[in-house]
């Protein structure tokens, strides 16, 4: 599985639309997604002090686009090691390939809490 962060806003769109597209597909050509063990740190580093966030669960499988794992543009977020590579979808993500949605939920200091995974 991989996962992907957006705002909730976003997601719904999506859904009204039939399929999920972020603006890094139009500014960069692909969707960011992460790892399980890579969701906090890009959520902390990219997405600190923001609310309404949820963590779509992704089942590659199912993705109609190219999935390609490659990696950081520059430096990874602090607590991801160098060399480690990212999931990038070329296209948009058909709707049927989430296959969860999770709420991201935040600690009282700020920063989020790890998803609980079913």
């Amino acid at each position: 599985m991989i996962y992907h962060v957006t705002s909730r806003q976003t997601w719904q769109e999506a859904q009204q639309r039939g399929e999920y597209r972020a603006d890094s597909l139009e500014s960069e050509g692909f969707i960011h997604c992460s790892t399980e063990t890579q969701i906090l740190p890009v959520t902390e580093n990219f997405y600190k002090g923001q609310a309404g966030l949820v963590l779509l669960k992704i089942d590659p499988a199912f993705l109609g686009s190219e999935l390609l794992w490659e990696p950081p543009a520059g430096d990874p977020p602090p607590g991801i090691p160098k060399g480690e590579l990212f999931p990038h979808i070329y296209g948009p993500i058909n709707l049927d390939a989430v296959v969860k949605v999770y709420d991201l939920e935040t600690n009282p200091d700020g920063s989020y809490k790890s998803p609980t995974f079913d």
